[in-house]
C-alpha cells in the first residue's frame, strides 16, 4: 500500500477514477445480464482490439502466459523443439516454452534498447529451432526488420510477446501484427489493463486463431460438448472484457501521456554522465510501459528515493538464464555479458498516464541532487 504523498510506480486508482462511470456501468451491465463467461461482450472486445491493431483475429484468454502457450501449441511446438528467447524479460516468456515441452534457448540483449540482440540470434539456431519469441520490452519495439529476415532465412515462426507494448509501433504499424501471432497480457498495470488477469492472442492466420480458441475452451470450437482435441480452460471472462472495451478508446491518449512524461524526464536528466536514459530510436514508437534508467550507483539511488517517498523497482533483477529454475542449463555469466551488466544497473521509476509534470520534476530533482554527490 502506498504511503500518503508517495509517488507510486503506477497509479491504478487515478485511471479508475478518471473513467469511473463508464467502468462501473460496464461491470454492472455484466452482472445484471448474468453474462460472466464468453458471450457478446468478449466478442465485442476481441473485434475492437483486433481492429485497433489492424489484425484479422483476436482470441481472448486467461492471461498473457496462456496466450504464449496457446500460440506455441497451435504451432505444434513441443518436445524436441527449441525456441529462441531473449535473456532479459519476465519468466513467462521462457516458461511458456517449457510448459509445452520445448526448450528455451537464450540470446543476449542489445545494450541500447534491451530487446533481443539481432546480431546474436543466428549463432543459436539449430535444426531443432522452430520459432523466435521476441519481446517488446518496457514498451520498446524489437528490431523487427532484421528478425523477419532471419526468420525467413531459416524457416522459423516469429511470435511477438507484446505484454508491455500495447499500441507501440514499428515503422508506423502496430506491433503485434508482424509475426505469425502475438501474445498480449491485460494484467492491471499494463498500458491496457483489466481488473484482474486477462490475455489475448492476435493473428492474421485463421487456422491458428481457430486452434487457439479451441484449445483454450476444452477442445471445443463451435459446438458445446463436441471436444475435437485435448484442450484446457483459459478464457477471458466477460467482466474483464467489458472493462477492457471501456478502456480501449483511451489507450492512444494514455500512451501519448506516457511519451510526454518520458520526454519530460529525458529533458531534465539528459547530459548526466552518471545516468543512462532510454534511447529514442528512429521508426519506433516506444510506449513506456516502464521508464527504465541505469546507474552504477543504483542501490544508493533506491535508498534515497524510498526515503523521499518515491517508488521504484527493478525489472528484472536477474537475467532468465540465471534464475534458479534454469540452473539445469549451467550457463556462465560470460554467456550473456550485456544482460548481466544491465541487470546490475537498471531501475524503473514512476510512469503512468496520469503522472503530473510536478511529480516528474520532484523525482528528477531528487535524482539530480543524489547524483551530484557521486
Amino acid at each position: 500500500m502506498n504511503q500518503p504523498n508517495m509517488i507510486p510506480l503506477v497509479d491504478l486508482k487515478a485511471q479508475y477514477f478518471g473513467l469511473k462511470e463508464e467502468i462501473d456501468k460496464a461491470i454492472s451491465d455484466c452482472i445484471v445480464e448474468g453474462n460472466f463467461i464468453k458471450g457478446k461482450i468478449v466478442t465485442e472486445f476481441e473485434n475492437a482490439f483486433s481492429q485497433y491493431l489492424g489484425a484479422d483475429y483476436c482470441v481472448g484468454c486467461g492471461n498473457g502466459t496462456d496466450a504464449l502457450e496457446l500460440i506455441l501449441k497451435s504451432l505444434n511446438i513441443g518436445p524436441g523443439d527449441e525456441v529462441i528467447v531473449p535473456a532479459l524479460t519476465w519468466i513467462a516468456t521462457a516458461e511458456a516454452v517449457n510448459n509445452v515441452g520445448a526448450e528455451p534457448v537464450f540470446v543476449d540483449i542489445d545494450q541500447n534498447n534491451y530487446t533481443i540482440d539481432i546480431r546474436k540470434i543466428e549463432e543459436k539456431i539449430t535444426k531443432k529451432t522452430k520459432a523466435i519469441i521476441l519481446v517488446h520490452l518496457y514498451g520498446c519495439p524489437a528490431d523487427l526488420e532484421e528478425i523477419i529476415r532471419i526468420a525467413k532465412k531459416y524457416g522459423l515462426f516469429i511470435v511477438e510477446d507484446c505484454a508491455q507494448a500495447h499500441g507501440a509501433e514499428y515503422f508506423g504499424k502496430k506491433i503485434g501484427t508482424y509475426g505469425i501471432a502475438s501474445a498480449f497480457s491485460f494484467f492491471p498495470s499494463k498500458n491496457l489493463g483489466a481488473f484482474g488477469d486477462g490475455g489475448a492472442i492476435v493473428t492474421n492466420n485463421q487456422e491458428l486463431a481457430n486452434s487457439a480458441r479451441m484449445i483454450s475452451n476444452h477442445g471445443q470450437l463451435h459446438t458445446r460438448h463436441s471436444h475435437l482435441v485435448i484442450g484446457r480452460n483459459s478464457r477471458l471472462d466477460s467482466i474483464q472484457a467489458s472493462i477492457l472495451k471501456a478502456k480501449l478508446p483511451y489507450l492512444d491518449k494514455w500512451n501519448r501521456n506516457r511519451i510526454e512524461a518520458s520526454q519530460h524526464y529525458i529533458s531534465r536528466l539528459e547530459g548526466m554522465g552518471s545516468i543512462i536514459l532510454p534511447r529514442v530510436e528512429q521508426n519506433k514508437t516506444h510506449v513506456y510501459h516502464l521508464f527504465v534508467i541505469r546507474s552504477q550507483k543504483r542501490e544508493k539511488l533506491i535508498e534515497v528515493l524510498n526515503k523521499s517517498n518515491i517508488s521504484c523497482s527493478i525489472h528484472y533483477p536477474k537475467p532468465l538464464p540465471f534464475l534458479d529454475a534454469y540452473n539445469y542449463k549451467k550457463h556462465k555469466l560470460e554467456d550473456f555479458p550485456i544482460a548481466v551488466k544491465i541487470t546490475n544497473e537498471i531501475l524503473s521509476i514512476p510512469i503512468f498516464p496520469e503522472i503530473t509534470d510536478s511529480q516528474v520534476d520532484t523525482i528528477c530533482d531528487h535524482i539530480l541532487k543524489i547524483h551530484k554527490t557521486f
